[in-house]
């Protein structure tokens, strides 16, 4: 199974920040609606919203997240990949995450009404 097109996605509120600290820092309570780790030899990265960023990690802030209507089965390909493709054409950077359900996209804030238009130029469609 691929995707064949419209995605619909929404925004979700507030701004977020990534965050990294070293492979051996434990993880800190963050608070918020929203919270990613990931774990790796290397590093501890966060997403978080930007209010309860850590003081002590390595952030980068100013980022807004997009939320891909989900669930999509394990089967289906090119989900990513046809959200990220009209961003990268219109050179918007951008950091991905996934769960078991759905997919995430966060973007610079000031790159938002570009996105917003590459990504309805392409097909998809913004929930408000």
């Amino acid at each position: 199974m691929n995707t064949r097109g419209t995605l619909r996605f929404r925004q979700l509120p507030g701004l977020f920040a990534v965050c990294k600290l070293p492979a051996s820092a434990p993880v800190p309570d963050c608070g918020g609606p929203f919270l990613s780790v990931t774990r790796t030899q290397d590093e501890v990265s966060l997403v978080c919203a930007q209010d309860f960023a850590p003081e002590i990690a390595e952030v980068e802030k100013g980022w807004i997240c997009f939320q891909l209507q989900g669930p999509f089965p394990f089967t289906m390909t090119g989900v990513l990949s046809s959200l990220l493709t009209p961003l990268a054409e219109a050179s918007i950077p951008i950091f991905a995450l996934s769960t078991y359900d759905t997919d995430y996209v966060l973007i610079k804030q000031e790159q938002r009404e570009k996105a917003v238009s590459a990504l309805i130029a392409a097909g998809h469609e913004l929930l408000l």
